[in-house]
């Protein structure tokens, strides 16, 4: 199942996507793509009311709506550092024996199409195309992977974007420079993990302006996911709706020659395979941005 959360920021609706273009309203059933629902079997629990809207005709277009991030606020999300190969090779670091893990606020989540808002003198924005996992149950200390697996509610695109300046220069605390509102665009939808049963050989990619940026597979992934959930449940307890952004591949702007940054006007488009596509442009920072996902 493809969950959607549409509408205005900060009033945004569940829905359901069917076929590529289409969607069920479900906000009659469902409060909102939240812990209490995730935590809810919604794959389980909301399958045949799809199906008898479906042949009801109440399917309606997508074009010309608003699509929020997939999940509502977060109670945390939390970021992998140099999980791909290629990646840790680019930044002349060795794979770590342990998973680098980082946070960034979470009410950096913003839409798939959403501007990119650049913080006050911003010069070295970054991008990071990558798999995003969501928490399906409150987990802590998890026995092993396989139970581990079984607590993933499913996943989503994420693009953990990074100013390099507040992440490097100001402390080398890298929340710092992950935090800053739109930071975490999202979606444009979540699938369950039934829909994805193999995450292991996914493509990536990122371009920025028409140009091919990143190109990466989560084969390279040093952790995956099921293996994330089981060490970051060892920390902390995760609870549904937490979102674990996995790392990315080569092709960041920081590790370019010579390095290049996100600007305003920019335009960023990224995918991954089943989980669609975002595409937006990098704006100034000026006015407050809209009030964020609930």
């Amino acid at each position: 199942m493809y969950l959607m959360r549409i509408g205005p920021a900060g009033a945004e609706v569940p829905a359901v996507r069917v076929g590529t273009d289409r969607y069920i309203d479900v906000s009659d059933v469902v409060g909102d793509v939240d812990a209490a629902f995730l935590a809810s079997d919604p794959a389980a629990s909301l399958a045949p009311l799809i199906a008898e809207r479906v042949a009801a005709g109440a399917a309606r277009p997508l074009e010309g709506i608003r699509i929020g991030p997939p999940i509502a606020r977060p109670h945390q999300i939390l970021c992998v550092g140099l999980n791909y190969t290629d990646h840790a090779a680019a930044t002349g670091q060795t794979l770590p024996d342990e998973p680098v893990i980082t946070t960034k606020a979470p009410n950096t989540l913003s839409g798939p199409t959403d501007p990119l808002v650049l913080p006050p003198g911003s010069d070295r924005t970054d991008w990071e195309v990558e798999l995003g996992v969501v928490v399906g149950r409150r987990v802590y200390r998890l026995s092993d992977e396989g139970e581990a697996e079984e607590a993933i509610a499913g996943y989503t695109l994420v693009n953990d974007v990074s100013e390099r300046a507040l992440q490097f220069d100001r402390g080398g605390q890298w929340m710092k420079g992950k935090s800053a509102p739109t930071f975490t665009p999202c979606g444009p939808f979540l699938a369950t993990r039934d829909e994805i049963p193999d995450v292991g050989g996914l493509d990536l990619w990122l371009d920025v302006n028409g140009a091919a940026r990143q190109r990466g597979s989560t084969k390279d992934m040093a952790f995956g996911p099921a293996r994330l959930v089981h060490y970051l449940s060892h920390f902390m307890v995760l609870e549904p709706g937490d979102l674990i952004c996995t790392g990315t591949p080569a092709g960041t702007g920081m590790t370019s020659s010579p390095p290049g940054y996100l600007a305003s006007g920019d335009v960023v488009e990224l995918g991954c395979g089943p989980l669609g596509t975002q595409r937006y442009e990098v704006t100034e920072s000026g006015q407050p941005p809209a009030a964020g996902p609930r």
